[in-house]
Order: structure tokens, then sequence, then C-alpha cells
């Protein structure tokens, strides 16, 4: 065993104890369904913005954007800048009718939520059964595990899968939501601290010469097009259209489940524009990570290209410049990244069981006989078999996809999921008079177009010899990039929200006020 080994099994020792501590700690809050699931009114602002911040930025930040810089240099950092512009946007539109609606009606989870406010169980369903694509989100987080435990234990691919399940599985189960953001606001700090540390050895132009300036120059020696902001072989950073879509698609990211539930876990009557502050700040320091993707190509060439393992760039850079002992601590610091979002999705995923389809649909009907203390105990028991199931589920998709970009694994499942949400929640928050049909139909349009783009299930070859043909080869085009389809998809979503809420009947003024409040 390596004196790397050595200490990165050290300092995994201790982090695991301390994530176990957690969640041991979670499951003494945890009295119910309800507490397992959202933690409700619990955790202050500063705390729970670090907590949601380390959430949203998961190892597709820590490990994909910085890959993404290895292999396209400078451009990109179109979505270093721009997606946490695009999701703190949304929460900023979304924060006060979700909270509100929360409170009032009791919601657990974003499905019934939407289920609430249109007053739809079909909606409910749908979003509830269509959110397991975010199975795609969490296997995107075991991969990014995996490569660093591979690459600071030595370890082969099966066992660093297999710890990087049950290290997350040890701690959820046991303390739910509560075990999830204490875990992750602790997290959250050490994330920050490395973000930070990462721009300090970019500026210092560590392991290649004096000053950032030397990196550039290296970066240009290496490739011209690594120091262009729009790349000119690149596909999904090689326009404008690129940077306007990384934008627009990420605007519903904070009101996905595994992130969306944490805003009913904030104290009542705390200042909400501390906690809108905090994550602000916090969500555009994290991704500067992705300088220590620029480092590592201008320190160690082109080397992984050759492999293929972009996603391993800031553990191979670590490994290359620091002591061991240090890089085996960074490491730990990026492991962070990973669990801080994925056990926010197993939390989520698990509750489309437990709360969406049991404790909403199944239980008035088969169980009407039970009281609400008894319902309860069988939707703590289905959270924790659900977990175990949801984290099998997606370890045997993260072997499957091995290989992929942990950024684009992660968009399968991400960008389905905003295209779908654009109408019925962001465009839901801004206007009242959104339908329950209305609803329904950008469900329909955004899911439907996600896939159709993504899956490049219309071929432009169809189009041939017509007027269309040009718009049909950009169509087609856009399949390459998990971005465009989703924005193409929340732009879908949007526009037949709107076409259909105009010509059906909105929800009564009453229904309305408990969920924005008087006019």
């Amino acid at each position: 065993m390596t004196e790397l080994q050595l200490w990165s099994w050290g300092f995994l020792v201790v982090y695991v104890a301390a994530m176990v501590g957690f969640g041991i700690a979670g499951m003494r809050r945890v009295r119910g369904g309800d507490d397992f699931a959202t933690a409700r009114s619990a955790y202050g602002p500063l705390f729970l913005a670090l907590a949601f911040a380390a959430t949203t930025a998961s190892g597709a930040t820590f490990l994909g954007l910085p890959g993404f810089a290895y292999t396209n240099g400078v451009s990109a950092f179109q979505h270093t800048f721009f997606y946490p512009a695009g999701v703190y946007l949304g929460v900023l539109i979304c924060l006060r009718a979700v909270s509100r609606a929360g409170a009032s009606f009791g919601n657990r989870t974003i499905p019934e939520f939407l289920g609430d406010r249109y007053q739809s169980e079909l909606l409910r369903v749908c979003f509830a059964l269509f959110s397991l694509m975010l199975l795609f989100y969490l296997a995107g987080q075991l991969v990014a595990g995996l490569v660093m435990f591979e690459q600071l234990l030595g370890l082969s691919p099966g066992w660093a899968l297999g710890i990087t399940a049950a290290v997350l599985g040890a701690y959820v189960v046991i303390g739910g939501a509560h075990a999830d953001i204490l875990t992750d606001g602790t997290q959250g700090g050490l994330m920050v601290m490395l973000s930070l540390a990462v721009v300090a050895m970019f500026v210092v132009g560590f392991g290649v010469g004096e000053g950032a300036g030397a990196v550039f120059d290296r970066l240009e020696e290496l490739d011209a097009g690594n120091l262009a902001f729009i790349h000119p072989t690149a596909p999904i950073f090689d326009s404008w259209w690129d940077v306007v879509a990384v934008f627009l698609c990420h605007v519903p990211l904070g009101l996905l489940p595994h992130i969306g539930n944490k805003l009913w876990a904030l104290r009542a009557g705390t200042d909400r524009r501390v906690f809108i502050v905090a994550c602000f700040a916090l969500g555009f320091a994290l991704p500067l990570m992705t300088f220590g993707g620029l480092l590592a190509r201008a320190v160690l060439g082109d080397a992984l290209l050759v492999s293929g393992g972009g996603n391993a760039a800031v553990p191979a850079l670590f490994i290359e410049l620091l002591p061991v002992w240090l890089a085996a601590l960074l490491g730990v610091g990026i492991l962070s990244a990973v669990m801080s979002t994925a056990d926010g999705l197993v939390v989520s995923t698990s509750q489309v069981f437990a709360n969406d389809l049991y404790r909403c649909s199944i239980a008035p009907r088969w169980h009407a006989d039970k009281s609400e203390a008894e319902i309860d105990v069988i939707v703590l028991r289905i959270s924790r078999i659900a977990t175990a199931l949801t984290l099998a589920a997606a370890s045997a998709m993260a072997w499957a996809l091995l290989d992929m970009n942990v950024a684009l694994l992660v968009w399968i499942g991400v960008g389905g999921m905003m295209a779908a949400l654009a109408g019925p929640l962001v465009l839901g928050v801004l206007w009242q008079g959104v339908t329950r049909a209305g609803a329904l139909a950008g469900f329909a349009a955004g899911a439907g177009t996600f896939i159709v783009a993504k899956a490049a299930l219309i071929p432009a070859a169809w189009f041939a010899g017509t007027p269309l043909a040009e718009a049909a080869v950009w169509f087609e085009a856009q399949a390459v990039s998990p971005y465009a389809c989703a924005t193409l998809g929340e732009f879908a979503s949007v526009a037949a929200t709107v076409l259909v809420s105009r010509f059906t009947e909105p929800p009564s003024r009453a229904h309305l006020e408990r969920i924005f409040g008087p006019r």
C-alpha cells in the first residue's frame, strides 16, 4: 500500500465516522415521516444556505466542470458563471410561494406541492414518477465517488462503487433529511475552502511558473483553442446559444425535488433575504473549482486526454503537486461534494414511494381506517426501504455508464426534470393564472420535447428539400448538448402552459391566496 493510500484510508475512516455521527444525530430528530422527508423549520439561514449550495454543487461541479476545463479550456467557464446565476434566480423567484404553500398545505415534496398548487392528483403522480429520471443524477454522483476512491485508495472500480454507496446509505437511511442537511452544511464549509484553495493555486501558477499568466501561456502552447471563451470545435461550447442555454436551463434546478425540499427546513420567522444572499455568494464560489481543470491541463499536459479521464483531472493534479497527506485530505473535500448532492437525491427519491404514492394516493384509499400515527410509521418504514433500493438501482446505472463525463451523465436526468418544471412550477409561481390543464400541458410538452431532442427522435432527413430543412438540421444537432435540449424543453413547457391556461378555468381566488397570500 502506497503512502497516499495510507493517508487516504485514514482520512476516509475519520470522514465516514463523522458522517455516521451526523446520521445518528439526525435520527434523534426524526419523529416520523415528515421529519425524515423535510426537517421542517429546523435550521437557520446561514447553515441551511451552506447545505443548499452544497447540494446544488455536486460531483458534476467538483469533477465534471474541471473535466470540461481540462479538455476544452476557458470555454468551460460558460458553466462556471452562468449556471449559478440561473439556479439562484430560480430560487429567488420561487422561494416565497413554495415556502408559504409548504406551511399552508404541509407539503413534504415538490411533486406534492405541485399537486396542491393545481389541485391535481394526476400532476402529482406524473411528476413524482417522472422524477425517477433523477436516478441518472444520482448515478453521476456515484461515478464521481468511484473516481475519487479509485484515485486515492487504489481500489478496483467494483469496490470503489460499493464503498461509495455504503458510506452514503450508512447515514441517510437512519437520519433522513436531518442527516442530509447536517452533513451537507458541514461538507459545504469544506467545499468552499477547497474551491478557494484551488483558485489560489491557479492564481500563483502553482506547478507551472509565476502567476496565472504562466498557466495561460502553457494552455495556449498545448492548444490555442484552450483560451477561447467560445470554443471553435467543442460541440457544447461553440456558440453564444450554448451560453444562453446554460443560463436558462438552470433556472428551475434549485426547485428539483432533492434541492427544493430544503426550503421547508428554513426556520419559521427567519429573514429569507439572509438565506438568499448567502446562497448567491456560496453558489458562485463553489463552481470556481473549474480553475483546477485549467491548472491540471497546464501541469499534466495531454496525458488524461489519451485515457479519456477528464473526470480525474483535479484528483490527478493534487496527487502530482501536493504532499501526499494534503492530496488525501483535499480528496475528502471532493468526496464531500459528491455526497452532499447524492444524499439529498436519495432522500427525495425515497419520498416518491413513501409520500407521493403511498401517503397521498394509496393510504387514503386502502388504509383509510388507520390513524395518522399508524400511517406515519408505515411512511417512515417505506422511506428507509426505498432509500436502500434507490442506492442499489443507481449503483447499477453508474456501473453501466462509468466512462461518461459526470456532468453530462447528471444532465440526462436533470435536463428532463427542469424542462418539465419550467411551466408548472416556475411560471406557475410568477403567474397566478396558470390552470390545472395548463400545468399538465406544460409538464407533457417540456418532458416530451427534451426526450425527443436528446434522443434525436426526429431525423433532419425527414425534412430534406422542405422550407424546414435548415431548422430541422439545427434541432437535430442539439442532441449533443443536454443543456440545449433542456432549454428547448423549457420553452415548450412555458409555451404550452400559457396557451392552454388562456382557455381553461383558473383555480379559485381562495385557493390562490393559500399559496401566494392576499393580493
